[in-house]
């Protein structure tokens, strides 16, 4: 055999002469084709029929296959037909996947047996098997590669003559091409690997042909579709999704990458996948309408990942448009869709702006038409052929280097090549390829991941066409400002399950969908902690308006020009004016009849009384400080308890009179001014003693009270400055002057009877008759404000206010028909009758003498003198 055979080409190929070895295609010898147009043709008769191989004075059949000679052998598989219909391997013929790939390899041998530099002396030969895109079929086919492996048992067989039988020996491959589909190459990769034959892929990309532990001898120099789907995901989360459909294909391309897409996605988080769709083998009538249907359960997932064949794209396609969804779709397509037109003629509208992937790939210069009217487009992964078909020759170029240094051909260490031995050489390769990028191979034998992004864009509908938008190599560079959806518009479309939460809402998740979930206002006096926690703020803040934060509550105190300030300020200014003038007419007039016979020493105690109750409305108002605290304990009380301390003495003493005046004439003790003054001062000396008791265990201080004024809206809350006197500390402190004054009340009402020209008792009984009505109204009105947003305002106004009509009616009922008197009427301000306690036990017996008349219904009516 000579070494100068050379393999087809696509370029004018020399005149050779084959000695032992003519292949005839039907009728038509290489060696009278030296133009590539006839060569062909050839080509073409020999795909749809049959090639006839002739050896010696033997005859061999092998159909659907094609061998070219040479001192080392690679196999070959292409899908030169598609996959037949049913009962039949073969169908039709496929020109790119098929023809295109396989004229790839035979220019590839072509350049390398015509270079000096690359196993210079050493041919390469091929054997060349269609697929018929179909995994069992290839085995079939395959099992030609393993012949010259397989030791056969000829002691059993003998010609006719006797004579021991010549049986032709098989080539033997040591390395093998292909195949295109990854189920094709995962069948013959099982075979292969028994017979320690490496194999390389051009275009099969199935993740699981990355276990080196099942696939050793498997390497590919197209990137795994783990690195294809690690590009989509890279893609999805660029254009902000995170809810997405997968679409796949049944089979291994289709469910192996849509599997990859699953795992990486759950890996790195941040995607959910909504739906997982798969398309069946041989599809139904209205199964893709079915389909589309199913994807619009979740209609929030607009993006749909799809790894399907071209078929089953274009019908999803169809679907789609069928069903009005035009644009509603927003496809993410594997390298099956990569730049292709087929899919998507005539359903342009509904693929705009689907973005594909395709592996990096550049157009080979020595591949050009065939003939000049022929319209020839290079097929994509017709760069991935050559480099394969490189790999190995490279790995061969070294493995000869190593093992046959200084030899000019085949050495007796490379014959035959040991398997185990070239796939390390394989692994180790690392060159310039075809597309100009390096051509290596990782520990798995598979290649670099180096994507090009591809969007389907209309700019008008009259060109549409395929723009690349960006690259992936091991990281995502993707151009958004070049990209376009439906009807030309540059703002990216969402794709997501949930929109994102507005400020001061917290995500509520939907179980087991981490993607999905509610939106939650922080309400009340609630925060956005994080993005899924409410938080309350501190007891002294309230939340912002979009509730991200806490602020300080607004510090609020009774303001001077409040009108809730002025009516209780302006009362206790005029009530002080009043009492004042009245002190100042009784000093003025201290020596005259009314004034002594009031009692002066009592009176100017129960003046001093009346002054400290109007006095504390402005302690009230005040702007909180310890002491002002100090002093608002003291006086609270302390007005009211020497007003009624003074009242329930000059009570008591009437009544004590009146009664002692009915059973005796020796009058009662304690009746002398000493007397009532040190009863009276003994009297406020227990509300003094208490206030101290008070100020030792709990000095007086401020406080701010936040809990008071917190109504459900926190925009209306308030700390209100105030010193510490809660409600009841505030009732406390009254309760003893409550006491004197429902205790003077009673002595009041018993004294009624007594004459009126004998005692102050019916003033004072009408004083405290009034008294105890203001009071009793004072109560629910200071308890009943306990929601209101002006509760401390209220509260403070109607004790100032309650207190000050005390005061000015105790005032105007005991003093100020004596000061009219005394002002306006001085002829009547002289000594009357003196007034015994003889002339009082008079009275009482009368008065006695008179109920009893009435009491026994006789009908004599003496004057009513109570009037």
């Amino acid at each position: 055999m000579t070494s100068s055979g050379s393999a087809p080409s696509l370029l004018p190929l020399p005149h050779h002469h084959h000695h032992h070895y003519v292949s005839l295609l039907i009728g038509q010898t290489l060696h009278q084709s030296p133009l590539w147009p006839r060569l062909a043709l050839s080509l073409w008769i020999w795909i749809g029929g049959q090639v006839i191989q002739v050896s010696g004075s033997h005859q061999h059949f092998h159909p659907h296959s094609i061998k070219i000679p040479g001192d080392i052998t690679l196999g070959g598989l292409f899908p030169i037909h598609a996959r037949g219909p049913h009962g039949l391997p073969c169908g039709e013929l496929k020109k790119e996947k098929g023809i295109h790939r396989m004229e790839a390899m035979l220019y590839a041998l072509d350049q390398i047996n015509s270079d000096p530099e690359l196993l210079p002396n050493i041919t390469l030969g091929v054997r060349i098997l269609d697929t018929c895109s179909r995994d069992t079929y290839a085995l079939e086919q395959s099992l030609t590669f393993v012949q010259a492996l397989i030791q056969k048992d000829t002691s059993d067989i003998r010609c006719s003559n006797g004579e021991p039988p010549l049986i032709r020996k098989p080539e033997r491959v040591v390395g093998v091409i292909g195949a295109s589909a990854s189920s094709v190459s995962i069948m013959v990769a099982n075979i292969l690997r028994l017979f320690e034959i490496p194999q390389v892929s051009y275009a099969s990309t199935a993740p699981e042909l990355s276990d080196n532990n099942r696939y050793d001898f498997f390497s590919r120099v197209v990137p795994p579709d783990s690195y294809q789907a690690q590009a989509m995901l890279d893609i999805v989360k660029a254009l902000g999704w995170n809810y997405v459909s997968t679409l796949a294909s049944e089979g291994n391309y289709g469910e192996s990458g849509v599997d990859a897409f699953m795992q990486i996605s759950r890996e790195a988080g941040g995607v959910c996948i909504a739906q997982s769709v798969k398309i069946p083998r041989e599809p139904t009538a209205g199964e893709f309408d079915k389909i589309i249907r199913r994807l619009m359960e979740t209609s929030n997932a607009r993006g749909v990942i799809i790894f399907a064949n071209e078929d089953d794209i274009k019908r999803v396609l169809e679907a789609a448009k069928r069903t009005n969804l035009t644009g509603h779709f927003l496809f993410v397509g594997s390298d099956s869709w990569g730049a292709k037109s087929s899919p998507i003629a005539e359903l342009e509208d509904v693929a705009e702006g689907a973005v594909t992937i395709l592996p990096k790939r550049a157009s080979i210069d020595g591949e050009e038409r065939i003939g000049r009217d022929s319209s020839y487009e290079q097929e994509g992964k017709v760069q991935f052929v050559i480099d394969a078909v490189y790999a190995v020759a490279h790995a061969l170029h070294n493995m000869h280097q190593d093992l046959c240094p200084g030899s000019t051909g085949v050495c007796s260490n490379m014959d035959p090549v040991e398997g185990r031995s070239l796939l390390n050489y394989i692994r180790a390769v690392n060159f310039n390829g075809s597309a100009g990028t390096s051509v290596l191979f990782n520990e798995n034998g598979d290649a670099p991941g180096r994507y090009d992004i591809f969007q389907f864009q209309m700019t008008n509908h009259s060109h549409p066409g395929y723009r690349v938008i960006g690259q992936w190599t091991n990281n995502l560079r993707l151009n958004l400002e070049e990209m376009q959806w439906s009807g030309g518009d540059k703002s990216i479309p969402d794709s997501i399950c949930s929109f994102p939460c507005n400020p001061g809402e917290r995500k509520k998740m939907v179980k087991g969908v981490p993607c999905c979930w509610h939106c939650e206002l922080c309400d009340g006096y609630q925060y956005q902690l994080d993005e899924f926690t409410c938080e309350t703020c501190p007891t002294d803040m309230r939340p912002t308006p979009n509730r991200t934060t806490c602020r300080p509550t607004p510090i609020i105190k009774l303001e001077w020009n409040s009108p809730w300030a002025l009516v209780p300020a302006s009362l206790a200014m005029l009530g002080i004016l009043a009492t004042s003038a009245v002190v100042i007419t009784f000093i003025r007039f201290n020596d005259t009849p009314i004034v002594r016979a009031s009692g002066r020493e009592l009176s100017y105690v129960l003046l001093t009384g009346i002054f400290l109750i109007y006095l504390i409305t402005f302690l009230m108002i005040a702007e909180p400080g310890v002491v002002v605290c100090a002093f608002r304990r003291l006086l609270l009380g302390l007005g009211m308890a020497i007003t009624y301390s003074a009242m329930l003495t000059k009570t008591n003493r009437i009544y004590r009179i009146f009664e002692q005046g009915k059973r005796s004439v020796t009058p009662p003790k304690f009746i002398s001014p000493t007397s009532q003054l040190l009863i009276t001062f003994i009297l406020i000396s227990v509300q003094v003693l208490g206030v101290f008791v008070w100020f030792g265990v709990v000095p007086p201080h401020t406080i701010i009270d936040y809990e008071e004024l917190r109504p459900p809206n926190p925009d209306l809350a308030r700390g209100i400055l105030k010193c510490d006197m809660s409600d009841l500390s505030i009732i406390c402190c009254l309760s003893y002057s409550i006491v004197l004054m429902v205790t003077c009340t009673v002595y009041a009402v018993k004294s009624r009877g007594v004459p009126e020209t004998f005692n102050e008792a019916k003033p004072i009984g009408f004083t405290m008759y009034t008294t105890c009505i203001v009071w009793l109204a004072f109560v629910p009105i200071f308890f009943g404000t306990a929601q209101s947003t002006e509760k401390m305002f209220i509260q403070t106004a109607t004790l100032t206010v309650s207190m000050s009509l005390s005061a000015s009616v105790s005032l105007g009922m005991l003093y100020m028909p004596k000061v009219y008197v005394i002002i306006f009427h001085p002829e009547q301000n002289v000594q009357k009758r003196k007034r015994s306690f003889k002339g009082v036990v008079q009275a009482a017996r009368m008065s006695q003498k008179s109920l009893n008349e009435k009491q026994n219904g006789e009908t004599k009516i003496e004057p009513d003198r109570t009037q």
